[in-house]
Order: structure tokens, then C-alpha cells, then sequence
């Protein structure tokens, strides 16, 4: 068993998931939450093949088909409910594993579960962190240790601290997120509805009636617009309006990117979206967290001296850059083409949807 002392900052899907992986490798590691109870908000998450591989890989294959719904068909259809574009989700993953739908609630709580409410200590958060992995904590506490994990979300303290250049930039969307009830919504169909001026609805059963709903515009300001937003949407045709009726308590969110291209810091390591939060247009959000996990651990087993963290946090940066790079830049393409005028994306969709989309995954496929 490794003897280094580690400490998790964050337990939202990406700390879980570290924590999680670390066990699996026989390294233990302390975790701390700022939030004083576990978390139980949020609405729902796509959970594309290689998401659910790297869930498999933490062995939580078996709970995750409990509370998951499977997702066999993608379709892309316009404001008046047209189809564009329609395909069989393996088409596209093969045979890396099946694609779910799940409340965000749900995924948190089987991580937490397999890790053990217990070893969370909750509302304590991490201020500052020192080069060499000094952590001052918000009760104004200090502790040393020889990595300190930054899981902390996109607008991480442990980020700050190690990369205090590296900021968020605005996408130019914000979108809405919330669960619906629904019936008219196919089940086990992913489908998303595109509008003009980036406006697009996403709408996936997530199981037990519900709907899984993401609404989302361009916008050149962060700052949601006035008034009821949902009028944004009236032109779209059904299930929208339904879906729109149980919208007043939606997830309000601009989209941000982090792109963190500087060295390596000796004894501090970001992972999920404190390291590279992306658009959501792949829905490789909670993927690349729990492969950030598994990798990590990977890289990390069988250390035991300080002295080894550094050159392995490079090893492991460098084995994660290609396939974050190559998420961001299909991010990019994806969000390019959800602007394109209305003509050239009906005749684009229509014509090369499914290359395109196994384009946009192929990078995916193999473990990372």
C-alpha cells in the first residue's frame, strides 16, 4: 500500500470517482467537501459509452444499471419536430459499451456509496494550497501532504492557488437544466431539437417518468436574459412546450472552458472540471472526470516516496493531454456546427449526421 499522504478537495462525481479508483489500487487518501451535507441537487446526465465503461472500470457497473435508463437511439430534429438525422447509439460507440441516462442526484449517490459517506469530511473546505502541498484550510488549520487532489470544481481553490493565471472563458451559451415529467418523449431516445441562434433543446428519460431536459442559446453576455426565459423557446413544437411547464425551477448556467496548458505543479493535480471544464455539446463532462480518476490511480500505484509525485504528475498529464485536447477541439466543431444556418445543418444532418458523429467519438473509443 502506498504510504503517501494524499488529500481529495472536492466530492461532486470527480473527487468520488478518485477516491473511489484510489481504493480499487490499495491508496488511501483523505476527502474533504465544503458543502456541509452531501450534495442532492442538480438534474440529469447523458452517460455516453466510454462514461459508462470508466463507471464499469471502478466497478460500479451493477448499482449503475439500477438507477440508470438505457439510451439506444440518438435524433437530431428541427424546431417543427422534423427529423434531421437518426441513429443507433452502438453505431456509434460499437462495442466500447452501452450509453444511460441518469439524475445527477443518483450518480453522486452510488459514488458516495461506494465510497462511504463516512470518509467524506464534510464542510471543510480548502482555501490555499502552497507548492509544497501545504493546505490551509477555512478554519484557518494547515496540514502537509504529498499530493493534494483538485476536484473542486470549476471554480476551484486548488486551482487558483496552483495556476492563479488560469481562468475560466465564457463559451458564448447558457442554458437551462431541469427534470420534467413526460410521457410523450421516446423512451430510450436521446433527442435534441435545434433552433436558430444556437438555440437548442436536449430531452432524455432518465426512468420513472422522467425527463432529463437541457435548453440552451448563444449569448454574448453571461447574464441570463430578462424575463421568463422559456418564451425563447415558443416556437418549438412539442413535447417542448409540455417539457417547459415544469421548468420554474431550472438550473440557471452560463458555459465555461478551462484550457490549462502550464507545467506541472510538483505536488498538486487537477482533475474534472477544476482541470478542463468544456462545453457540453459531447456530454463528456462526467466521462472525462471518472477517467481522469482511473488513470490517476493508475499512474500513482506503487508510489510510496514523496520524491516520486512529481514525475509521475507529469506522466500523468501528459498521457491525459491528447484525449482532453481532442474533446475540446470536437466541443468546438460541435458548437460550430449547432450555429451553421438553418439550410446548411438540415442538409449537413440530414446527409452526414452519423459520420459525423463517430467523427466526433473516435477518439473515445480506446481506454484512455
Amino acid at each position: 500500500m502506498t504510504q503517501l499522504k494524499i488529500l481529495i478537495a472536492g466530492a461532486g462525481i470527480a473527487g468520488l470517482a478518485a477516491k473511489r479508483a484510489f481504493a480499487l489500487r490499495g491508496i488511501e487518501a483523505d476527502i474533504v467537501e465544503r458543502d456541509p451535507v452531501p450534495r442532492t441537487t442538480g438534474a440529469g446526465l447523458y452517460l455516453p459509452g466510454n462514461a459508462v465503461r470508466a463507471l464499469r472500470d471502478l466497478g460500479l457497473h451493477e448499482p449503475l444499471m439500477q438507477v440508470a435508463e438505457p439510451v439506444y437511439r440518438q435524433e437530431l430534429r428541427d424546431v417543427r419536430g422534423r427529423v434531421l438525422a437518426g441513429f443507433p447509439v452502438n453505431a456509434i460507440w460499437g462495442d466500447v459499451g452501452e450509453c444511460l441516462a441518469i439524475r445527477r442526484k443518483d450518480l453522486h449517490g452510488l459514488l458516495l456509496d461506494a465510497v462511504g459517506t463516512s470518509e467524506v469530511r464534510f464542510g471543510t473546505a480548502v482555501r490555499e494550497v502552497g507548492p509544497d502541498g501545504t493546505v490551509r484550510f477555512d478554519d484557518g488549520t494547515r496540514s502537509r501532504y504529498d499530493l493534494v487532489v483538485g476536484a473542486d470544481g470549476i471554480y476551484s481553490p486548488v486551482r487558483f492557488s496552483a495556476y492563479p493565471s488560469v481562468e475560466p472563458d465564457f463559451l458564448g451559451q447558457v442554458c437551462w437544466r431541469f427534470l420534467a415529467p413526460s410521457t410523450s418523449v421516446a423512451a430510450g431516445t436521446w433527442t435534441v431539437m435545434l433552433g436558430d441562434r444556437g438555440r437548442t433543446f436536449l430531452a432524455v428519460p432518465v426512468g420513472e417518468g422522467e425527463v432529463y431536459c437541457n435548453a440552451a442559446i448563444g449569448s454574448a453576455d453571461p447574464v441570463g436574459p430578462a424575463g421568463d426565459w422559456r418564451s425563447l423557446f415558443s416556437d418549438f413544437s412539442e413535447p417542448v412546450t409540455e417539457l417547459l411547464a415544469h421548468a420554474d425551477e431550472a438550473h440557471y448556467a452560463p458555459l465555461y472552458e478551462i484550457r490549462n496548458d502550464e507545467r506541472t505543479r510538483p505536488h498538486v493535480v487537477l482533475i474534472g472540471d477544476a482541470e478542463h471544464a468544456c462545453s457540453p455539446s459531447m456530454a463528456q463532462g462526467s466521462a472525462m472526470a471518472v477517467e481522469d480518476a482511473l488513470v490517476l490511480a493508475e499512474t500513482l500505484a506503487g508510489a510510496r516516496e514523496r520524491a516520486t509525485v512529481p514525475p509521475l504528475l507529469a506522466a500523468y498529464r501528459e498521457r491525459r493531454a491528447d484525449r482532453l485536447r481532442f474533446v475540446l477541439k470536437q466541443n468546438h466543431a460541435r458548437d460550430r456546427a449547432r450555429n451553421l444556418p438553418t439550410v446548411v445543418r438540415r442538409v449537413l444532418f440530414r446527409h452526414f449526421a452519423t459520420n459525423i458523429f463517430r467523427a466526433n467519438h473516435a477518439g473515445l473509443l480506446p481506454r484512455p
